[in-house]
């Protein structure tokens, strides 16, 4: 099962933002999408998650039209954590977190919602600011909180084969490096329980050892999508990027000049 687009479009203003992409986000498995800045990852994602409209192309989640499928249904299908999600009001850490729990009346899964916070809290290294205001977080705490509150929306009973996707939009953006190290395994972790990962990321070395699949973006297009030691290549690197590339093979690393 997958997201899978064909001849994804977005155009604005006659300026093509995204320009005829077609991929697979398969189940259990990590798909990242590298490129420079203003290359459409960003708008890329939001079109696959819905909230913006494509121009032409399709969206399928497991063969069906995300057209045909109503918004509740999105919601327990796929979680989204975008690069920006600033807070009015002063929630506590906790509350946060709780707003991404959907359990559509199922008592199965609202008999564990405790459990399942307390759980997720724990993964995130967020449980010991659960009664924290938001608002007094440090950025990177910020970014942990809102990835406990993606993770939670996705909370499935033991056994479960409801097909779930996870869209995240630079989510380790403000990390320590420790913190950093952590959501990437723990996002590992989640690919291997089965769901399917949309990440994007600006690291090119983060890209190459967390990832199953990397697509490279440019200027609205998909250039190339493969394992990460085909795609990382110095060729296509130096092109997008403007700089000169180096790929060392053992350990595979990429430097830049």
């Amino acid at each position: 099962m997958s997201v899978e687009t064909i001849n994804l479009t977005w155009e604005i203003k006659s300026k093509r933002i995204v320009d005829e992409v077609s991929l697979k986000i398969n189940q259990g498995e990590i798909l990242t999408i590298l490129g420079p800045n203003g290359a459409g990852k960003s708008s890329f994602l939001k079109l696959i998650a819905g909230d913006s409209t494509a121009s032409d192309g399709e969206i399928k989640f497991d063969d069906i039209p995300l057209s045909n499928i109503s918004i509740q249904d999105r919601s327990f299908m796929r979680s989204v954590m975008s690069q920006s999600q600033e807070i009015a009001y002063d929630f506590t850490v906790k509350e946060i977190i709780e707003m991404g729990w959907i359990d559509r009346g199922i008592s199965d899964y609202s008999k564990d919602f405790e459990e399942a916070v307390k759980k997720i809290s724990i993964e995130c290294s967020v449980a010991d600011l659960l009664e924290q205001s938001f608002n007094t977080l440090s950025g990177g705490e910020k970014r942990r909180v809102h990835f406990a509150r993606t993770l939670i929306q996705l909370w499935r009973p033991s056994g479960s084969d409801d097909p779930r996707y996870m869209f995240l939009d630079e989510p380790t953006a403000n990390l320590d490096i420790l913190h950093e190290q952590k959501m990437m395994r723990l996002i590992q972790n989640k690919r291997d329980e089965g769901i399917g990962i949309l990440l994007i990321l600006h690291d090119l070395n983060l890209a190459a050892k967390y990832s199953d699949q990397i697509a490279i973006f440019n200027e609205g297009k998909l250039l190339e999508i493969g394992a990460p030691r085909t795609v990382l290549n110095e060729e296509t690197l130096s092109k997008v990027y403007g700089l000169d590339m180096q790929i060392e093979e053992s350990p595979f690393r990429i430097n830049y000049y």
